[in-house]
């Protein structure tokens, strides 16, 4: 796909008080799936300490959120709630604990290439759609 976008590829940034275990596992996880994947649109994950975080559309609590400029020419961006690490590490150990963050980075992975393709936004097609979808990258990171 020729690509006349300004930037492309994917960038983390993470906010203070973001859990190290949390931050070292999504920057591990966006190393390798730089690799797997491209990113013709540049699109920046926000890691937030919050446990939940408003949604933009229905202002609902939720896990990660993804938005989608109308003009791509404008960059999109993802933000995810980390907040409940602690708590899911307690309940479920660590390997779950992470996996379930980085399944709602794959999840809001999934509404990017949506985007990128101009399909309408869909959540189960983002958890289990054809390809670029979450349970597709998880499968092939595990």
């Amino acid at each position: 796909m020729k690509n006349n976008y300004p930037r492309q590829g994917l960038r983390i940034r993470c906010e203070q008080g973001v859990h190290p275990e949390v931050r070292r596992a999504c920057l591990e996880f966006a190393k390798w799936i730089r690799k797997e994947f491209d990113f013709p649109i540049r699109v920046v994950f926000y890691l937030k300490k919050d446990y939940q975080i408003k949604s933009q559309a229905d202002k609902e609590l939720v896990s990660g959120t993804f938005f989608g400029p109308f003009d791509k020419n404008e960059e999109p961006y993802i933000r995810i709630a980390t907040g409940d690490y602690l708590e899911l590490l307690n309940k479920n150990g660590k390997e779950n604990a992470l996996w379930a963050t980085l399944g709602t980075f794959a999840h809001e992975l999934g509404h990017y290439y949506q985007w990128i393709d101009d399909l309408e936004l869909d959540d189960e097609e983002a958890e289990e759609g054809a390809e670029n979808n979450k349970e597709y990258m998880l499968d092939l990171y595990s």
